[in-house]
C-alpha cells in the first residue's frame, strides 16, 4: 500500500462513478498533511462577457475522471511522490466581488501555512490576484509564467479596479510580482490601444503575442524561460483562452488564432525544473463547453502542472 493518496482508477470503479473530486481522489477539509491541494473557486461575478466559469471547478473535476496517475509523455508519476487532494472549493461571496478577493487571500493563507502547494480550478481570472497576494506573504514576490489571450492589466473595468481583466495590474500594484520574470504567452486580437500589451513591456514584462508561436514548437521559447527563472519561485497562471476556440470554445472571451493544444503541453511541460510554488487553470465556462472538451484540456494540463511540480522526477522526454 502507497502512503500517498492515489486516484480512484477505472478498474476498481466505472469512471461515470465514484467521487466527484480532482481526478477522484481522496477530499479533506484543510491542506494539513498535503504537499498539494486541489482548490476550486467557483466564481463569475469579475467576468465581462459570458458568464459561467462559476460552474468550471464542477466540470473539470467531473472530466478529470479520464486521466490517470502516469505521464506516458514524461515519466512523471506525482502519486508516487506528493501527498495530494482535493479539498473542495472556496466559500466566496458570490454577490460581493471585492469581499470575495479577501476571502480567497485568507483562504490560501491558510494553504500556504499548512505547506501545501495550490493548483486552483477557476473561475474567473480575478482569482489569480488574490492568490498572488497570499503567494506573496509566502514566498515574495514571485516570478510568473501568464498563458493568455489577454494581458489582464487593465487599471479599471466600468470604473471598477477588481475585473478579471485587471488581475495582473493589481498584483503588480501589490509588489507581488519580479518585473524582469514575468513572461505572457499567447496574447492576440483586438484591443483598444498598444497600451493593451505593451503596458508589461515597459515594466519589464517579457509578451510573447500568439502570432510568434504559429506553426512552431514552443520548447525553445520555455527553454529560455526557465533559463530567465533560474531558481526563482514561480507562479504558473494559465487561461483557456490562450488556446484557439477550435479546440478549446467553453470560454467566454474567446479569441481566434490561438495556441494548439500540444502548444499547451510543451508550455507547461517545459516548466519542469522551476521552483514552482502555485498555478491555475481558469476561465472554464461549461454553458459553452456542450462537448465537455475545454473542461477535459483544463483538467489535462492541471495534472500536467502537477507533474512538473518540485520533487516529482521527470522520466522519458519526447523529442
Amino acid at each position: 500500500m502507497s502512503k500517498f493518496n492515489q486516484p480512484l482508477g477505472g478498474n476498481e470503479m466505472a469512471r461515470f462513478g465514484g467521487p466527484a473530486t480532482m481526478m477522484r481522489l481522496p477530499t479533506q477539509d484543510t491542506a494539513a498533511g498535503l504537499d498539494v491541494a486541489f482548490i476550486g473557486i467557483p466564481m463569475d461575478i469579475g467576468t465581462s462577457n459570458r458568464s459561467g466559469t462559476r460552474h468550471g471547478p464542477r466540470q473539470i473535476r467531473d472530466e478529470s475522471r479520464m486521466l490517470r496517475p502516469f505521464n506516458m509523455a514524461t515519466g512523471a508519476a506525482p502519486f508516487d511522490h506528493l501527498q495530494v487532494a482535493d479539498i473542495g472549493d472556496v466559500p466566496i461571496n458570490t454577490f460581493d466581488l471585492k469581499k470575495t478577493v479577501d476571502i480567497i487571500t485568507d483562504y490560501y493563507n491558510d494553504v500556504l501555512a499548512h505547506g501545501a502547494l495550490p493548483l486552483t480550478l477557476g473561475g474567473d481570472h480575478t482569482l489569480t490576484w488574490p492568490i498572488l497576494r497570499a503567494i506573496k506573504a509566502k514566498h515574495g514576490p514571485v516570478a510568473l509564467i501568464h498563458v493568455d489571450a489577454h494581458a489582464d492589466v487593465n487599471d479599471t473595468m466600468f470604473g471598477e479596479k477588481v475585473a478579471h481583466g485587471c488581475p495582473f495590474r493589481r498584483a503588480w500594484e501589490d509588489g507581488c510580482l519580479q518585473n524582469d520574470k514575468v513572461f505572457q504567452i499567447g496574447l492576440r486580437g483586438t484591443g483598444y490601444s498598444l497600451e493593451d500589451f505593451d503596458w508589461g513591456r515597459k515594466n519589464g514584462w517579457t509578451v510573447v503575442q500568439a502570432e510568434e508561436c504559429w506553426y512552431k514548437s514552443l520548447k525553445p521559447l520555455m527553454a529560455e524561460i526557465r533559463a530567465k527563472i533560474g531558481d526563482a519561485p514561480v507562479y504558473l497562471s494559465y487561461d483557456i483562452d490562450s488556446l484557439d476556440p477550435a479546440f478549446a470554445p467553453g470560454t467566454g472571451t474567446v479569441e481566434p488564432g490561438g495556441l494548439t493544444i500540444w502548444q499547451g503541453l510543451e508550455i507547461v511541460r517545459g516548466c519542469a525544473g522551476l521552483n514552482i510554488v502555485g498555478g491555475d487553470l481558469v476561465e472554464v465556462s461549461p454553458p459553452y463547453d456542450p462537448s465537455g472538451n475545454t473542461a477535459l484540456i483544463g483538467a489535462n494540463l492541471l495534472y500536467e502542472m502537477l507533474c512538473v511540480l518540485p520533487g516529482v522526477p521527470q522520466g522519458k522526454h519526447i523529442g
